[in-house]
């Protein structure tokens, strides 16, 4: 079993290699029973998001205390110039739907609105989080609920035809509320992860559970 001493001192191995974290030294690390917790400063929101990634990177590393502050450089930003900054990655990214809305106060963002697909919720909140000013994202976005289940299994199964690699005769889908559940065999790893892939594009889906066997 790893030692928390050299845990810590992989995790700010690991902050210092990492191109996203610009100001590796200005992170306090801390480890105890296999627990990281993160203090100091960021100069970004994303660059305290990328510390948080980079420690769970490191081999033994159990949970994560994310306690760094967003301090940034420069004259501050005001929460108008923040929005409409926003907005404008918003309006010009074609992966984001009308409706998405996103409200600031003192830098702080938080995300509304619906979309049907979870990639688009994701990328919105990727694209925010980049903004100079922000200082952190709370994200309420909701993906819009399926008509109904049969509906949703239906629009999966025709993604598996238009799929070359799976055969869906041999893959039961089961949807619950926003997840869709696989079963059944496929003859490869490759299949597998297609078979997924065709699930969770179909609307309304948040997230996809793999029971599938692999039997060459």
């Amino acid at each position: 079993m790893r030692t928390d001493s050299e845990i810590r001192d992989d995790v700010i191995n690991e902050l210092e290699w990492d191109l996203e974290i610009a100001g590796p030294d200005a992170i306090a690390v801390a480890v105890t029973d296999g627990a990281v917790t993160l203090a100091g400063h960021a100069s970004s929101y994303a660059e305290k998001l990328a510390a948080a990634r980079a420690a769970g990177r490191v081999e033994g590393v159990k949970a994560i205390v994310n306690d760094l502050k967003v301090e940034l450089s420069g004259s501050p930003q005001d929460d108008s110039d923040i929005a409409r900054a926003i907005a404008h990655v918003l309006k010009w990214n074609v992966q984001v739907p009308e409706g998405v809305q996103a409200q600031v106060r003192e830098g702080w963002v938080t995300l509304n609105g619906e979309v049907d697909h979870d990639y688009q919720r994701r990328e919105v909140e990727r694209m925010v989080r980049q903004v100079r000013g922000v200082t952190g994202v709370t994200d309420v976005i909701i993906i819009k609920p399926p008509a109904s289940p049969e509906r949703v299994q239906t629009l999966i199964e025709d993604a598996f035809s238009h799929e070359a690699r799976v055969d869906a005769r041999h893959i039961e889908v089961e949807v619950s509320g926003n997840v869709a559940k696989l079963y059944g065999n496929v003859h490869s790893v490759h299949e597998a992860s297609a078979a997924k892939a065709a699930a969770a594009s179909a609307p309304g889906i948040v997230a996809v559970e793999s029971h599938l066997v692999v039997t060459p």
